[in-house]
């Protein structure tokens, strides 16, 4: 492993004085054997961007997906996986606003390209990262928990009191989720598929869980709310869900579709079951929204939650990692991911001082 993160360091040294970089790479859709790290040219900041020499990234099911040639970045966005980054301020773009300086520990929102030494990203998608934080845990909020506050207040608009059923509660995404939600006075309930991951969503502050592999998940989330269903419901897995979804989701319920770990075909009477509850179907995904959506998100997070990492606090939110690999086991990260192993984020180190 610390061979490993010398060639890592000693390739940077080299690369950088180039006006190179490492990236991780692929040349065709496939699997994790596929991905490799290339030298492609450093990107240069472009107006009102940010220069970021990344210290370390994160793996998302969006990264695995795009691998597989099932979901291409947004167009103008860089071909290199990654949808987060922390790490220093290295180069401002013009037009930039004063709000950064080179130097600055930062963490960002990425459309693409965090898995390389250097990225480029709009200086109103990029956030400070708290003293106490390294940049592994930094790595680890941005695509999480921007995805699970959007959900949350943006699409879901949960209110205080209201129940939350939250699909694979262990997540990134999930374990995020929970947080929030104890956070606006919410209540969550988790799905999971083994003892350790329900276990884990419970010292995070799940009301209750659920082994999806054991379990009908609808029947106890019935019970568990006295049969009135829950609220909303967050919802990754998709087609293979629908019907238990919409069994224990209440009458005015929303149930969002951000993801489709299960499926997208569904078979059966889906409109007539919603129709009689009056249930919302809401969808969602973050990656495609506009620059604008983005900054108003992050500004958002920025002065409504990120405060509450404090460890000063009571309760602190917290992010949840599960492991961290460096850059050149990225085909490991992404196997490990592809089972199912991880409890929260898999962190992608980029730099061996991380």
């Amino acid at each position: 492993m610390n061979r490993s993160y010398h060639i890592v360091e000693l390739k940077c040294v080299l690369l950088c004085v180039a006006g190179e970089m490492l990236a991780v790479y692929t040349d065709a859709p496939g699997g994790p054997e596929n991905l490799y790290l290339k030298k492609v040219p450093r990107p240069e900041p472009g107006n009102r961007e940010v220069l970021i020499k990344v210290r370390a990234s994160a793996l998302n099911r969006a990264d695995l997906l795009q691998r597989r040639g099932r979901y291409p970045p947004p167009p103008g966005a860089s071909a290199i996986l990654g949808l987060e980054a922390a790490g220093d301020v290295s180069g401002l773009g013009a037009g930039c606003r004063g709000s950064w300086s080179v130097g600055d520990r930062v963490m960002a929102l990425l459309s693409g390209g965090g898995n390389a030494q250097y990225v480029t990203v709009p200086e109103d998608h990029v956030m400070a990262i708290p003293n106490h934080m390294t940049f592994s845990q930094a790595a680890a909020i941005p695509e999480a928990w921007l995805t699970a506050y959007q959900l949350l207040h943006l699409v879901a608009e949960v209110q205080k009191g209201e129940t939350v059923l939250i699909h694979a509660g262990a997540s990134g995404v999930g374990t995020a989720a929970i947080q929030l939600c104890r956070l606006a006075g919410a209540v969550p309930i988790v799905t999971a598929g083994s003892p350790g991951k329900l276990k884990m969503a419970a010292e995070l502050g799940a009301a209750a869980g659920f082994n999806y592999k054991e379990e009908d998940f609808s029947e106890n989330t019935l019970a568990y709310t006295k049969g009135h269903g829950v609220n909303a419901i967050l919802d990754c897995i998709g087609g293979s869900n629908w019907e238990r979804n919409v069994k224990c989701l209440s009458t005015d319920g929303r149930w969002v579709v951000y993801g489709m770990m299960g499926g997208s075909e569904v078979h059966g009477d889906i409109l007539g079951k919603l129709l009689f509850k009056r249930g919302r179907l809401l969808t969602s995904l973050l990656r495609s929204r506009s620059m604008e959506y983005k900054a108003n998100l992050v500004k958002s997070f920025r002065d409504n939650v990120l405060p509450h990492f404090s460890p000063e606090l009571p309760t602190p939110l917290q992010p949840v990692i599960d492991c961290v690999f460096p850059m050149d086991q990225i085909a490991d990260a992404h196997s490990y991911m592809e089972a199912n192993k991880n409890t929260g984020k898999i962190i992608i180190s980029i730099d061996p001082s991380t």
